[in-house]
């Protein structure tokens, strides 16, 4: 069994394959000091309570946008489970594909993974769209290769810098409004986040593909990616587990 790691920002997922089937997932929030015995102590019990035993994880991979954490999730996978971690971005691991941007390094890990996951599964070109701490739109050529992209705020950030930098905006869920013009404060500030944020990315999946003058898929994944494909007509393919996905595809080109 395969062991895909995946640091966010905010939060961690850590998914078990079986072959090319996902039999465990869980998700912990990202702590950059969380110790390699901690991450020990809480990823094994999970496994015993579902019935896996630890010693059936024969591979681990990581993407992760939080270096820090890196050290440490090397040490759980050499120490708990007697594996070398792969890590996505250092330079023993192959992705199989060309960065094709300005300054190829600053390409993270996620943003890699997640087109790699969409060109495997739906070929190109393509946008994966990750609703994550940040919204990003991110491109493939035909090839797969990696083209660029875009960010903009994620939606809860955006939500959490109103109340924050504001003295009586309380915080509010991401929701569609019954009505575009609001009758209070917490119906203005979810119409303005809602059509907001719709405006937003149907705007910039049109003006990418008018720029890049080919028809392009687009797969959306990341939890808010439901909130808004009713309202979007531009998503292809809703894809809950693009990232883990895609650490298996690239396990895979770095095993053979």
């Amino acid at each position: 069994m395969l062991l895909a790691i995946d640091v966010g920002n905010t939060n961690s997922k850590f998914v078990v394959f079986d072959k090319d089937r996902i039999v465990a997932a869980w998700r912990l929030r990202t702590e950059a000091k969380r110790t390699a015995d901690e991450y020990a102590a809480w990823v094994t019990q999970l496994m015993n309570l579902q019935g896996f035993d630890p010693k059936s994880i024969k591979g681990a991979i990581l993407a992760s946008v939080v270096p820090a954490v890196n050290p440490h999730l090397r040490r759980l996978c050499e120490t708990y489970f007697h594996n070398k971690l792969l890590i996505v971005g250092e330079p023993d691991c192959d992705l199989g594909i060309k960065v094709l941007i300005d300054r190829p390094a600053e390409a993270g890990a996620d943003r890699l993974v997640g087109v790699i996951a969409g060109h495997t599964k739906y070929g190109g070109p393509l946008i994966t769209i990750d609703f994550g701490s940040a919204t990003t739109f991110d491109l493939a050529d035909k090839d797969g290769n990696f083209i660029g992209g875009v960010f903009a705020p994620g939606v809860e950030l955006t939500i959490e810098a109103f109340y924050l930098m504001t003295a009586r905006l309380p915080r509010i869920r991401v929701e569609k409004p019954a009505h575009v013009i609001g009758k209070n404060t917490v119906a203005n500030m979810q119409s303005g986040i809602f059509w907001g944020y719709v405006g937003l990315i149907e705007s910039l999946i049109k003006r990418i593909r008018a720029e890049y003058g080919e028809p392009m898929k687009v797969i959306a994944t990341g939890g808010l990616a439901s909130v808004f494909k009713d309202e979007i007509g531009l998503f292809d393919f809703i894809e809950p587990d693009l990232m883990s996905l895609g650490l298996l595809e690239i396990w895979r080109r770095n095993r053979g």
